[in-house]
């Protein structure tokens, strides 16, 4: 700046002269921060602007522009982050603050489940993981677990089974979904038969229950039912007779296998006899037939042969 210097004497004589006052601002700006927390939005970022962390930062003469180091967050930055604010000011002053932008993610990951059917095995039984629900789960910055609620299942569980699907972020932050578990027997029951042998009563009759033919059938739940094609044998069937034992689990899985019933008959003809009494004839001779002997001899199946050990008589 040009300032002039007027001079005057005592008698009024007049001069003057100009010289240069150089005006220097050496006062640094004086930069006020504020800390600021801010939350991830679902593409896993966050911003800041300097107004966000200036907090009234001013100067002697005035401020140029006020930046900041940084003002892009995302997942890698949860937590707190350390930036600074720099004021510069219209002469050139420069001052510089921290603050402590705390990142916060408080969005849940989306939980994607998906139904299933399942069979169980030869024990009973099946297993599952929660990866056997997940379709596809989701979240702005990454998941950290699975978990479902229900991994194990039995025979008493077959048919429909609500399982809940629960996925953690990497931040902590939970969802749950439910997906339904669709428990299957289809494993047939291990038939197991022995053969039989059976004896006709007088009756010429003889019976077997299905525990004469069972010999441990099992199977992986549960026997509803055991029954036999054929249970009563008669005369007509003496011999090897070939019978199928029937089981039916509690789910409906049915089998089934073969045994031989023999059937015996032991029982000795009831022979009933009567007095004869005959006559000769002119020739000397007489004879008698079966029928003049037997008196209603029976079997409990039938009689083959009647004979006599003598039926000529002289």
């Amino acid at each position: 700046n040009t300032v002039y210097l007027k001079v005057i004497d005592v008698n009024g004589n007049v001069d003057s002269a100009s010289a240069i006052v150089t005006v220097l601002d050496s006062i640094k700006p004086t930069a006020i921060t504020q800390n600021k927390t801010i939350y991830l939005a679902a593409n896993g970022l966050a911003s800041i602007t300097t107004a966000d962390i200036d907090n009234g930062s001013f100067d002697n003469c005035a401020i140029a522009t006020i930046t900041l180091d940084s003002t892009q967050f995302d997942c890698s930055e949860i937590g707190a982050n350390t930036v600074y604010l720099k004021v510069t000011d219209v002469n050139g002053n420069i001052d510089s603050a921290s603050a402590i932008v705390t990142v916060i993610d408080t969005i849940k990951p989306t939980v994607i489940g998906q139904n299933i059917s399942v069979y169980l095995s030869a024990n009973g039984t099946k297993t599952i993981t929660a990866a056997d629900l997940n379709n596809g789960n989701l979240d702005n910055c990454g998941i950290a677990s699975f978990i479902i609620d229900s991994t194990h299942f039995d025979c008493s569980e077959i048919g429909s089974n609500t399982v809940q699907l629960t996925v953690i972020d990497v931040n902590g932050n939970a969802s749950t979904s439910s997906a339904t578990v669709t428990v299957i027997d289809s494993i047939k029951p291990t038939v197991i038969t022995q053969n039989k042998t059976i004896y006709l009563a007088a009756n010429g009759m003889a019976n077997i229950s299905t525990a004469d033919i069972d010999n441990g059938s099992f199977d992986n739940c549960s026997i509803a039912t055991i029954a036999l094609d054929s249970s009563q044998f008669d005369c007509s069937e003496v011999g090897n007779n070939t019978v199928y034992l029937k089981v039916i689990d509690v789910n409906g899985n049915v089998d089934s296998a073969s045994a031989i019933v023999t059937v015996l008959d032991t029982i000795k003809t009831t022979v009933i006899t009567q007095n004869k009494t005959i006559y000769l004839a002119a020739n000397g001779l007489a004879s008698i037939t079966t029928a003049d002997i037997d008196n209603g001899s029976f079997d409990n199946c039938a009689i083959a042969t009647i004979t006599l050990d003598s039926t000529q008589f002289d």
